[in-house]
């Protein structure tokens, strides 16, 4: 039901209004009355109606100071206004403040009720319009994610039904980026250089950032609290300015999720920190993948499951014997790709040349393949961890002078592994294990802990933010106050 309130100061009016009309006839309540401004404005907090009828002359406050105040509160609720002064001013400034009827006194019942039958009209076209656009705007927000996930699944073929999706708004976006969360996020807020959507794909929770500005950065700073707030761990993939690339964002934020949930539960794992490896091509199976992440991270029990889940998908398929022997030897060749990123000679693996084209033609049953697959990867693993174990301190030493030296350089992972002589992604797990950190952690404490040297000794908050690393000030300043707990000039002028 309707609710509705009568201002007025003449005690008739109210009387006669409330006992002349039946309200509920029309399916409005009349709540309360009042006879002037100040408890008209009480009696429209208390009771938050849906209609207002008021004079406008009214001790304290006058009836247009009241609908000013209410309207600029609760521009939706419906005001009528009534007076005995037939003035002109009157009318322009009602109308002006968004009244919907302005009514001269003396008010007979037939105006009275004709007018309510107006308002009933207007608020029952309103609230078909509304509905009409809520349904309107869910069904393309349906539309909007069914199209974003074709884009990252589809690439190409998917352009046109996105871009009809979209509508106008295509032709604004210059970027795309993909995050992989671990599990259903809340709503990352809007801004006018960004459109977020969510999407599942499966066991897959994405947020794909759509980009109407480059290096838009207010998503980066929402994102930044999310891992300790709300627990959720992030990756995402890098940033592109052709749609089509969606799905390669989307797979590499895939990776570093799964990177940054092994190293790290609770953090955001840009892909641009675990690196790359370019001699590893990029479609690359499920299986194929998951297995070179087990090799990486050093896991044998998982990459025997892995093995497992290959080996029972080859069985299933009754591939012929140079099919299954190629399939084989893929996974050899990747392996060793992995064990390269250490920088050191893999035909050492094994005594003398390591050559397993040749070895697997010795072997003439699938079985015997099979079990011969499984010995070559653990002893691939095995070098590679003995590897690992040899250089870790030394290489993870040597990079953690680099940065000291050079940490208010523009520096990317990939800078630091080439000085070192190592492939990123090798690297990236070498300093994690070596620091208990990663290195995007390491870089960024170390250069929260130089910005506060600095603002201790007075420093501008832009020139500090300079001076350690960051060129967008503000970036710095959500940086800080993440580490701190306070923002730059908060922490300055406390000292």
């Amino acid at each position: 039901m309707l609710k509705a309130v009568i201002f007025d100061d003449e005690y008739i009016v109210l009387q006669g209004l409330q006992k002349m009309i039946d309200w509920s006839m029309y399916g409005i309540e009349l709540v309360g009355t009042a006879n002037n401004g100040y408890a008209a404005i009480d009696l429209v907090e208390t009771h938050s109606p849906d209609i207002i009828f008021t004079d406008i002359r009214m001790p304290g406050m006058d009836g247009l100071e009241v609908v000013e105040k209410i309207l600029e509160a609760a521009p939706e609720i419906i005001c009528v206004v009534f007076s005995g002064f037939n003035e002109f001013e009157y009318v322009k400034k009602a109308l002006k403040l968004g009244v919907s009827d302005y009514l001269e006194k003396p008010i007979t019942i037939p105006i009275m009720e004709d007018t309510i039958r107006k308002i009933l009209e207007k608020l029952h076209h309103q609230k078909t319009v509304l509905s009409l656009e809520e349904k309107w705007e869910d069904s393309r927000s349906d539309l909007i994610e069914k199209a974003t996930l074709d884009l990252l699944l589809q690439g190409d073929e998917a352009l046109p039904k996105w871009r009809k999706s979209f509508e106008e708004e295509a032709k604004n976006i210059v970027a795309v980026t993909v995050l992989a969360l671990s599990e259903k996020s809340p709503d990352l807020l809007s801004y006018s250089s960004y459109f977020p959507v969510y999407i599942r794909n499966g066991s897959d929770h994405l947020l794909v950032i759509y980009h109407f500005e480059d290096d838009s950065i207010e998503w980066m700073n929402q994102l930044l609290y999310w891992p300790s707030e709300f627990g959720i761990t992030l990756g995402s993939g890098r940033t592109y300015h052709q749609l089509t690339d969606a799905s390669k964002s989307y797979k590499e934020a895939l990776q570093a999720l799964r990177y940054g949930q092994f190293m790290e539960q609770g953090e955001w794992t840009r892909f641009e920190e675990i690196g790359e490896n370019p001699n590893i091509p990029g479609d690359l199976s499920e299986l194929e993948e998951a297995i070179i992440f087990y090799l990486r991270t050093g896991d044998k029990a998982g990459l025997f499951q892995q093995l497992d889940e290959f080996i029972s998908k080859i069985q299933l398929q009754r591939l012929n014997p140079d099919v299954i022997e190629r399939e084989i030897l893929k996974l050899i060749y990747l392996g060793l790709e992995v064990a390269k990123e250490s920088g050191e000679d893999v035909s050492k693996i094994s005594q003398g040349n390591y050559l397993p084209h040749v070895d697997i033609r010795l072997l003439n049953t699938k079985e015997k393949m099979f079990s011969w697959l499984k010995v070559q990867m653990e002893m691939i693993m095995d070098w590679f961890l003995r590897i690992r174990k040899d250089k870790k301190h030394d290489a993870v030493e040597k990079a953690c002078t680099y940065l000291d030296i050079n940490f208010a350089k523009d520096l990317t992972l990939q800078d630091v592994a080439e000085y070192v002589g190592m492939n990123p992604t090798y690297f990236s797990l070498l300093f994690k294990e070596e620091m208990k950190l990663t290195y995007i952690k390491y870089l960024t404490k170390l250069r929260m802990e130089r910005a506060k040297e600095l603002l201790r000794e007075g420093n501008k908050v832009a020139d500090v933010s300079e001076k350690v690393g960051y060129h967008t000030y503000r970036h710095f300043s959500e940086l800080f106050k993440k580490h701190a707990g306070v923002n730059p000039g908060q922490y300055r002028d406390s000292f």
